[in-house]
């Protein structure tokens, strides 16, 4: 097929620009692909932190268009008729946030009959506001199919969209991440840290949904158990971050807790999953995670909670460890398992069995299976 792809590629930051590089590239194996990026993703009204990371290249498409200005109605029309002209045989749209709707929302209007497939990371964004509902549903109810990566999308998608051509699939292993094969003991060497401490991980931008709080509440539990163990914190805090410093130090965790504050360039997240022993995901609410399927690209097993989609990528004490939300109890129990009882459980192995199902060669099947349903 012909095929357009429309999302943030490099040198946009974060996990969705991560995620449409390796998209664009897996496509790119087996059709022919024009790569359509943003010329301005948001506003900096609306976003005042940098968006952009010139620093390393290794998501890279090289010959991507940053045709798109999602805030210009005439910019919009403008690229429409360009992609018009390319006459594709699908058009594949990233979806995580509805302040895409009205440029989504114009855009297809002005593309005329073209098959769409929306990738929906969030059908409905993490933290919800009053008009998110009305906004997805004006963006996501045109003649398209849908990609979602947790039943939980499926079923909040249906919610407006009860008929919609949708294939359910797991979020994708961002095994890319490892781009130097470093073992866990460079890893630690670049981390200065002793080779035989027992290490979590708590990884990304911090946010109340997260559920940092909880991991941070369950630590005294388990350093008493465990005196030697550290937790790394290593993310943007964001205007939260003296709460969690003042948790650190009223929970007296300063030994035990290692913070690694602000944005991590991509060449510099392969050292911290690599020295890691366990990841750590005590979300409150989420759809997916892309750190489960970055610590799967490493072979690090994860505790996650009983939230969204989180438990469909999780096989108890094979590849990890599934808890309640908000549970301290649970998480330090989890921790103590793993290093316990469990310590024999040959962790990569089991992920390793599961690489198939989390391959970007399966997402290409997936998106090609629900292009002919389009037809």
């Amino acid at each position: 097929m012909k095929i357009v792809l429309i999302g943030p590629v490099y040198p946009y930051k974060g996990g969705i620009a991560h995620y449409t590089g390796l998209l664009c590239r897996a496509l790119r194996e087996r059709h022919d692909v024009v790569m359509i990026s943003y010329k301005m993703q948001y506003p900096r009204l609306l976003f005042k932190k940098e968006q952009k990371d010139y620093t390393d290249k290794g998501f890279q498409v090289s010959d991507a268009a940053y045709w798109l200005n999602t805030a210009n109605p005439f910019n919009i029309i403008s690229v429409a008729r360009r992609i018009r002209r390319l006459a594709p045989d699908l058009l594949i749209l990233q979806w995580w946030h509805p302040y895409f709707a009205p440029c989504y929302y114009l855009l297809l209007k002005a593309v005329g009959r073209v098959p769409v497939v929306f990738t929906c990371h969030n059908v409905f964004p993490h933290e919800r506001f009053p008009l998110d509902r009305f906004l997805s549903r004006m963006a996501l109810c045109g003649r398209a199919g849908y990609i979602v990566h947790s039943h939980m999308d499926e079923d909040d998608l249906k919610t407006f969209r009860p008929d919609a051509p949708c294939v359910v699939t797991p979020h994708p292993s961002y095994n890319a991440f490892r781009m130097q094969g470093m073992s866990r003991e460079q890893a630690r060497g670049l981390l200065r840290m002793d080779a035989h401490t027992p290490m979590l991980l708590f990884f990304g931008f911090v946010r109340e949904y997260k559920g940092l709080t909880y991991l941070l509440d369950a630590m005294p539990s388990i350093t008493a158990a465990m005196p030697g163990l550290q937790l790394w914190v290593v993310g943007d805090f964001g205007q939260d971050r003296e709460r969690y410093l003042r948790q650190i130090h009223d929970l007296a965790l300063e030994e035990r807790v290692v913070p690694v504050e602000g944005y991590v360039p991509d060449r510099e997240v392969e050292k911290y999953f690599a020295a890691a022993d366990l990841v750590v995901c005590p979300y409150i609410s989420a759809t997916q995670s892309g750190i489960v399927q970055i610590a799967y690209g490493f072979e690090k097993p994860v505790i996650v909670t009983e939230v969204g989609g989180l438990p469909e990528v999780v096989q108890e004490r094979r590849t990890g460890y599934i808890v309640p939300p908000g549970n301290p109890e649970a998480i330090a129990d989890a921790v103590l398992r793993f290093y316990g009882q469990d310590a024999g459980v040959d962790w990569a192995n089991n992920i390793r069995k599961e690489a198939e199902t989390f391959s970007w060669e399966t997402m290409t099947e997936r998106i090609e299976r629900l292009a002919s349903m389009l037809k």
